[in-house]
């Protein structure tokens, strides 16, 4: 039985539909990425998640397109005949020409029809349509550029596609080719360049050149408007790969990114401001459980409870259960994820604690993949003795329990002197005698390649947290993705994130942010900065974050070292919640699931096509544009029933005393209640009616060209 999540104060009933009113039955929808039905990066969720909702609303003539990798085909692909006589017509020409293009299932929610091109096969055509790339649009790539080298192949592949697809129509097809990324983005500019009547848009994820900047620890945000791209992309040796990104984006009908800030960054690194910000979601219902979601917690929390046992014996001198879990995930990149404010922030943290002599202890995982060749002998050892102590516990239990039952039956109450023998003492002794540590519990789950040059491992050592006895805060590194087969830590990236207190993210570099979003649809609050796409997202729809569970960080408008502090005081106030405080925010917090769900932003992926569609073909379709092209929606107000925020200075209900704490039970229904009346209605979005005579379609050809590439069914252009 699939999990579901019941209507809530945020449910979609109670978000305003957009009534597009196109007819879309002759057109149709190509999707094209590098990670179609191939995991690389947070694209492939992006995709992968929204993939039900498009195939709904598209139907038959929705088809993805991506690279053929066959360890991936064999576990995710059921590979069929093309069931459009079309496209089936343009794969076997292809086909017969030299190429190797796949047709089928790709087997995740919604099943969508795939496309599946073997860029390898036709690898024998580079140096041919490298000549293509350089005498129609003035762009070199290097012949070392592996990455790149695939870009120009799948590039001139799918135009292929596409444009065999248009030749094989019997009607003049309405064709909408959807691209990702610049890796996919070359397919786009062929299109316009061979007057294909294809219908364009184009959506970065994050820019390349400002990931290299922000890598290279350079005041990016402030200085945007200064940068001379071409030479900072020549410098970094990846022009020809930006000349790719910003050609895709000047030359599709609509350009898209997915957030405001992202938006300000690609209109002045790729010189074209986005017609429409398109944030991306997630599938609610995978991580929805029916207001069991604080139980899926508390049985998480064991868990990882567990797995603290066994790395900290030795020296488990504080309480698990005060113990509040904090973790930050992601790629290791140390200063773009913010993983080097949060180590500086937790030796703050540890030092509040120790001073104000909290009983509180805070446990910060670090889930970071790195190089390394095994796993940490002490931390595997860890494990064997907490599961010897139980192995231990369980014998001497079930002989007390025997011999507890015996004197029952004979009508006796036990004599307690005899219940344990010499040998269960001897066998206990041993166990308490194979806990002794002579070293400080690990910091590292792993043994690391690059030990002594690990951004992590250094800053750790430089800041002092060893996990000693005397540390409030404790700290495991474990450079690896999680998996439920780990003999270490054996659960699942969702079942550990559920049984952590709280996300950490304090990127200075994060387009979107997937991590906070995921923390959020299962109920966990988070820490994320106005920085990163969900930071902003969420400060453009909720009044006041913290209420919600979300913590927004200023790195925009604060220095490194104040915004340090902003984040120490985020962390101490969490850490000062109590057990009460922390229900009712994961309540709250997980209230907000349904603003994250596609069924609610994949809206304006819908309003990007149609605008595209309209730009396309003016005769066929129109499209009145909103007036915001901004993501609106939803904007909360602060909760006025229970304070769920650590950072309030009173409470505007009675604060109940710690004894209390268990016996006090928190009404669910009584607390939504009271946030239903308090939550604005949704913002009338207009409609889409009137002449299509409000939405200019002037165009000029990109840089480089050497013609004017215009659709053939229609005057369009490209509009920067």
């Amino acid at each position: 039985m699939p999990l579901a999540r019941s209507l809530s104060i945020t449910s979609l009933s109670g978000l305003e539909e957009w009534d597009e009113e196109f007819d879309l039955e002759d057109a149709v929808l190509f999707e094209i990425a590098w990670e179609v039905a191939n995991k690389v990066g947070g694209i492939y969720t992006v995709i992968q998640t929204k993939a039900r909702l498009t195939a709904e609303e598209w139907g038959e003539n929705y088809f993805l397109v991506g690279p053929y990798v066959e360890s991936n085909v064999r576990t995710q692909v059921e590979l069929i005949e093309p069931t459009n006589p079309a496209l089936k017509r343009a794969i076997d020409k292809m086909n017969s020409s030299g190429c190797k293009v796949y047709f089928g299932r790709w087997l995740i929610e919604g099943s969508p029809y795939v496309v599946l091109i073997d860029v390898a096969f036709t690898a024998w055509n580079l140096d041919k349509w490298k000549k293509e790339l350089w005498d129609n649009f003035s762009i070199g790539v290097p012949w070392f550029d592996r990455e790149a080298n695939d870009a120009v192949l799948f590039g001139f592949l799918t135009a292929w596609l596409l444009g065999e697809y248009a030749a094989q129509c019997e009607e003049p097809p309405h064709i909408l080719a959807h691209f990702h990324e610049w890796l996919a983005g070359l397919g786009l500019a062929l299109c316009r360049q061979r007057q294909l009547p294809v219908a364009t848009i184009f959506t970065t994820h994050a820019t390349l050149l400002g990931r290299y900047l922000c890598a290279g620890s350079v005041d990016f945000y402030n200085n945007l408007a200064d940068f001379n791209v071409d030479k900072e992309a020549g410098d970094r040796q990846i022009y020809h790969r930006y000349c790719l990104e910003r050609t895709a984006a000047r030359c599709a009908h609509v350009f898209t990114t997915v957030s405001q800030i992202t938006a300000v960054e690609a209109e002045h690194l790729l010189k074209r401001k986005p017609d429409i910000i398109t944030p991306n979601g997630l599938n609610v219902k995978k991580f929805s459980a029916m207001h069991e979601f604080q139980n899926l917690h508390a049985q998480s929390k064991n868990r990882i409870q567990e797995f603290i046992r066994g790395h900290f014996y030795g020296h488990l001198d504080f309480n698990l259960d005060k113990c509040l879990f904090l973790f930050i995930a992601g790629r290791y990149e140390f200063s773009n994820k913010g993983a080097d404010i949060f180590l500086e922030a937790l030796a703050r943290l540890n030092y509040l604690l120790r001073v104000n002599h909290s009983d509180v202890t805070v446990v910060a995982f670090f889930i970071m993949p790195a190089r390394t060749n095994n796993f940490n002998v002490e931390t595997l050892k860890g494990q064997a003795v907490r599961k010897q102590l139980w192995d231990t516990a369980q014998t001497v239990k079930e002989r007390f329990g025997k011999k507890l039952y015996e004197s029952l039956l004979v009508g006796q109450l036990p004599d307690v002197s005899k219940m344990l023998s010499k040998d269960d003492f001897t066998m206990m002794k041993r166990a308490i005698f194979a806990t002794q540590r002579q070293c400080q519990p690990p910091i590292c789950t792993h043994n690391m390649l690059e030990d002594s040059n690990d951004p992590i491992l250094t800053c750790i050592r430089r800041i002092g947290l060893f996990n000693s006895s005397a540390d409030r805060v404790k700290v495991i590194f474990h450079p690896e993705f999680l998996s439920s087969t780990s003999p270490l830590l054996p659960m699942d990236y969702e079942e550990f994130v559920r049984g952590c207190h709280l996300g950490v993210f304090p990127s200075y570099y994060e387009p979107w942010g997937y991590t906070p979003a995921e923390c959020t649809v299962m109920g966990i609050p988070s820490i994320s900065t106005n920085l990163s796409g969900f930071g902003c997202f969420m400060e453009e729809h909720i009044a006041d974050p913290s209420a919600y569970g979300i913590y927004i960080l200023d790195r925009r408008y604060r220095g490194v070292d104040e915004s340090c502090n902003q984040l120490t005081s985020y962390l101490f106030q969490f850490c000062q919640q109590s057990r009460r405080a922390r229900i009712i925010q994961r309540n709250r917090t997980e209230r907000l699931s349904d603003l994250l769900d596609w069924r609610y932003l994949g809206r304006y992926y819908i309003s990007a096509r149609h605008m595209a569609l309209a730009k396309a073909f003016p005769d066929t379709y129109f499209y009145q544009p909103h007036d915001s092209d901004t993501a609106q929606g939803f904007r909360y107000p602060r909760p006025a029933s229970v304070p769920p925020s650590p950072s309030l200075s009173r409470h505007s209900s009675p604060r109940q005393s710690e004894a209390e704490e268990d016996d006090d039970r928190y009404d669910e229904d009584a607390e939504a209640e009271k946030d239903r009346l308090n939550i604005r209605q949704p913002l009338t979005l207009p409609s889409k009616k009137g002449p299509m005579s409000s939405l200019q379609c002037v165009i000029h050809p990109a840089a480089g060209t050497s013609s004017k590439p215009t659709c053939s069914s229609a005057s369009v252009g490209i509009l920067y």
